[in-house]
């Protein structure tokens, strides 16, 4: 084969294939994500729903059953802390772990958009927590004598707390200088939906009360608890308020994550 004359025309350089449009990105790295963490994510399953399980049992020797205050927020707190455990306490320790492993700079060589990433990501986390946390409710719901009927909450509740919990887990992981530093981050957040997730508002001190309400699975916990009581008790008003404040905190969550993502790679 004959060589190009000297000074001919030069080659146009290969166009470089377009970058993925967001949801099939999403898409592609969320089922990369939930075949991954399928097998070693389970047994972490199991003990999340086992510790919410055994905290559930452990209140109901100081906490009458029935339909009272103190009587939904354990259900409630206790559901919604297997959503704490996985979707931002494993999600912290997972970006902390792939910003110090140098993981990011895979994500960072492939034509996808940085919230793909981050939300793919945060949804296969958030999906195992639905077993679980269903298998909590209907476990309080029987422990403690409230109704059935309105567990169909979770539904909403889950995905809109999952997502304010996995954006604050991903940007806690992304953001923490080391990987025990996210580590240690996560067991926090966790521990303060613990703390104050399965205690009734009303029985914490004022300044408590104002930290419990910086928490963004406060506001899951109150929407699921408020319908414990049953639909025709239930202020479905304050539930769309509390479900909203999820929805919002999730968008701002996520987006920090999303830039916390853009930062880290590019270092």
């Amino acid at each position: 084969m004959a060589a190009p004359a000297a000074g001919g025309p030069a080659q146009a350089p290969a166009e470089l294939a377009p970058r993925a449009r967001l949801w099939p990105a999403f898409a592609a790295v969320y089922r990369a994500q939930l075949s991954r963490a399928r097998v070693a994510r389970i047994p972490l399953l199991f003990v999340a729903t086992f510790q919410s399980v055994g905290i559930m049992i452990m209140m109901r020797g100081v906490v009458d059953a029935g339909d009272g205050e103190a009587a939904r927020a354990v259900v409630a707190g206790s559901s919604v802390l297997v959503v704490a455990f996985v979707a931002l306490n494993l999600l912290a320790q997972y970006f902390g772990q792939l910003r110090a492993s140098g993981g990011l700079d895979h994500y960072a060589t492939l034509p996808v958009p940085p919230a793909s990433v981050v939300l793919g990501a945060a949804g296969a986390y958030a999906s195992f927590t639905v077993p679980g946390t269903l298998l909590t409710a209907v476990a309080g719901c029987v422990l403690f004598h409230l109704t059935l009927t309105t567990v169909w909450v979770l539904a909403v509740v889950i995905p809109l707390a999952g997502a304010a919990l996995s954006g604050l887990g991903a940007a806690l992981g992304l953001l923490a200088p080391r990987q025990e530093i996210a580590t240690l981050l996560g067991q926090l957040g966790m521990s303060a939906a613990l703390l104050l997730g399965v205690l009734p508002a009303s029985h914490l001190p004022e300044v408590i009360r104002w930290a419990r309400d910086l928490l963004p699975s406060t506001y899951g916990v109150q929407a699921f608890a408020r319908t414990l009581g049953g639909s025709a008790h239930t202020d479905w008003a304050a539930v769309a308020g509390d479900l909203s404040v999820c929805a919002g905190v999730g968008v701002v969550s996520l987006g920090v994550a999303t830039w916390a993502y853009r930062r880290a790679a590019c270092r």
